[in-house]
């Protein structure tokens, strides 16, 4: 999951792109806090661009110094999330093309036949792919279409014609937001809906045409004070001229329309509608339909024992006091979070998942003590969360802790751009509700079902019999999946968390809090075993294995190069299309 943007201003002579491109990232800040940019294009066609890793106070520093790097009358925005792939800076985005016609892309999603891609640019379209992302894979994929019209200037017909190519060949779930250097924006939406856009409109500042801006949630709109808020529909694309009206063209029939239900769970802002659902509406009716699941499971003995209930900020707190209201209990809030935390899934190992949960979240013993009280979180990914959290609970002074998830069980991995965990790693992937329970420590686990989360957002939709991408939840995707896809993620999972790991674990030993795991991994390195999970290196690699893996022809559908050994890949690159955060990393604030 990431967060995109796209503006235009009607005024051609416009230098404020940027600027309003910049706030709007604080918007959706939620969306990705690995990385994010800001690509513009000024008089003359020139690009301009600063993106790099971390979140937006620091890639465009605190006062947004580096917004006035950055001129032109339209540009296009990214936040990252990182999923497969690493999180050098090279993959911050957008990413930039300057063949055919200098394209500036944004994507959110992702792309599950990445290697069958690979080997098509590789072998056939001769273009290279420098980085692990997916995201340059598309944008590649859409220049050599766009390349096939042999024009020295394209027009609208031949970038839908591109796109619809393009379409045939790309297999997953995506949002994308692009720019072509002097000729306008363009964005685009999967033929499934599985990821967000969103285009709105207002009155330009001298009053003389309209401005367009497109993002991933409306609330980034809603805030800019964008109005006539559209969805891109699914296999929908639009472009976007200065001072011009959208041109709407379907480049993919729809094959269904079912966005990722994980938005409404936990992902977007509550004041964001998605294809028309209310986020905010869609948590309320959770909260009411987990209090009767809730009602069902624990009778009405253990629910009179219930004293309190109490969520999990900040995401559950909507549905957490419909709970309360439904149930007829008090409704506290419990914890009080740090802000400035990171989200918790998202980091690399479990000790520090652990030891970060600590910091962002902190109990008011008064709350908790003498009582049973009944958590409410969005969801259970791996669990680590939610035993430090019943911990915490328990230390506070709780007597009883129940605790219910507003999702279904997590039993699967998720594919289209959210990497919540390997199937290994999930903690009701092998597990029922009642060893889930005694895991985390909680006297009893319920779970939201299925079918009343699926109603809970579907009765807010405008259209009759909505579907919704539940993939995480029963292993039914709605996009074919190739075989082997699932083996070949879990090695790319395993791949990218290496250097994180081993950072971590070099950061422990320079703090002093280094385990025994950690000083193994300082010393030996680290591999990925067979679950794809990254531990300590046995030091036991065949040398006959390694001259194996370094001789296989294709790797990841990418010929190797004579010579090439990969095992100790570097720690960050730098972009090499545009000059980036990175190439000012070691300058001083004056």
């Amino acid at each position: 999951m990431c967060g995109v943007l796209a503006l235009i201003h009607a005024n051609g002579t416009e230098t404020s792109a940027a600027s309003e491109l910049h706030e709007a990232l604080y918007l959706l800040q939620h969306r990705g806090q690995d990385a994010c940019g800001i690509a513009t294009c000024g008089s003359g066609g020139k690009i301009y661009q600063c993106k790099g890793n971390g979140m937006a106070a620091k890639v465009f520093r605190d006062d947004g110094a580096r917004v006035s790097d950055l001129p032109g009358y339209m540009g296009i925005g990214h936040l990252r999330y990182p999923t497969a792939g690493s999180s050098a800076n090279a993959e911050a985005q957008p990413f930039y093309v300057n063949s055919p016609y200098g394209i500036c892309f944004a994507h959110n999603g992702n792309l599950i036949n990445a290697t069958e891609l690979k080997r098509f640019l590789d072998l056939e379209a001769h273009r290279h792919i420098n980085t692990e992302s997916d995201s340059e894979l598309m944008v590649n994929i859409f220049a050599n279409e766009l390349n096939e019209t042999g024009k020295a200037r394209v027009n609208d017909k031949d970038i839908f014609a591109a796109l619809s190519r393009m379409y045939t060949r790309c297999v997953g779930g995506w949002a994308c937001t692009a720019m072509l250097a002097g000729f306008g924006l363009i964005g685009f939406r999967d033929s499934y809906g599985i990821r967000p856009l969103v285009l709105g409109s207002r009155p330009s500042d001298n009053g003389v045409g309209t401005d367009w801006m497109m993002a991933s949630e409306s609330v980034a709109l809603d805030q800019r004070g964008y109005t006539n808020v559209v969805d891109i529909l699914p296999g929908q694309a639009v472009i976007i001229h200065k001072g011009a009206a959208p041109v709407f063209r379907q480049v993919q029939e729809p094959v269904r329309y079912a966005p990722d239900i994980f938005e409404y769970v936990y992902f977007a802002r509550p004041d964001t509608v998605i294809d028309g659902i209310s986020v905010q509406e869609s948590r309320e009716r959770m909260g009411y339909k987990l209090a009767d699941t809730i009602q069902h499971r624990l009778g009405p003995a253990e629910l009179a024992d219930i004293d309190v209930v109490i969520p999990i900020p900040e995401t559950s707190n909507t549905s957490a006091a419909c709970v309360a209201e439904r149930l007829k209990k008090p409704y506290c809030q419990g914890f009080v979070k740090n802000r400035y935390v990171f989200r918790t899934f998202i980091m690399p190992g479990q000790k520090a998942r652990e030891k970060s949960v600590r910091r962002k979240l902190n109990p008011m013993k008064i709350k908790f003590q003498g009582k049973n009280v009944l958590l409410v979180d969005d969801s259970i990914v791996r669990g680590t969360t939610s035993r430090e959290i019943v911990n915490m609970a328990r230390e506070a002074g709780a007597r009883k802790v129940y605790f219910a998830s507003c999702a279904p069980r997590i039993t699967h991995a998720h594919i289209y751009g959210i990497d919540l965990a390997s199937p290994s790693e999930l903690i009701a992937h092998h597990r029922d509700e009642e060893s889930i329970a005694k895991h985390i420590g909680a006297i009893k686990v319920i779970y939201q079902t299925l079918d009343d989360l699926k109603a809970a957002c579907a009765e807010l939709s405008p259209r009759p019999n909505q579907e919704f991408e539940v993939g995480v939840f029963c292993g039914s995707y709605v996009t074919p999946v190739e075989p082997g896809y699932f083996e070949h993620l879990e090695k790319v999972r395993g791949e990218t968390k290496k250097l994180k790991v081993m950072e971590t674990a070099r950061e422990a030993i320079a703090n002093g809090s280094a385990g025994e795991e950690e000083i193994r991994m300082a010393t030996n390195g680290v591999e990925v075993n067979e679950d794809g999970q990254v531990v300590a290196s046995s030091g036991n690699s065949s040398s006959d294995g390694e001259s194996t893996k370094r001789q296989i022809a294709m790797k990841n559908g990418k010929r190797a190069r004579e010579g090439e050994d990969e095992s100790s890949p570097p720690r960050d690159r730098m972009d090499i299309s545009l000059h980036n955060f990175g190439d000012y990393a070691q300058e001083t604030h004056n």
